[in-house]
């Protein structure tokens, strides 16, 4: 039984799981700061080309994506700190 009687969405679930995947990973220094940003930014490119993407999705939950990892990249950047990507 849930705590507010609803259950949560599957999608819920799987970020809760790679949000804290992703901070460990770094928190291990298997990531860099350097990886997460890359990661952001090959996310938002995914999401500004959803139509053209050959691993087809929904651009709504592309968008979406990309809202969610600037958020987690920002947070473990300030969490955890590290050097930016070189340009």
């Amino acid at each position: 039984m849930y705590l507010d009687g609803v259950a949560p969405a599957r999608s819920d679930e799987a970020m809760v799981i790679l949000q804290t995947l992703l901070c460990l990973m770094r928190e291990k220094n298997l990531l860099s700061r350097a990886d997460i940003e890359e990661l952001c930014d090959r996310v938002a490119m995914r999401a500004a080309q959803a139509e053209r993407d050959p691993l087809p999705c929904c651009p709504a939950a592309a968008t979406s994506a990309a809202t969610q990892m600037a958020q987690i990249g920002g947070y473990i950047g300030r969490q955890y700190g590290g050097k930016h990507r070189r340009s």
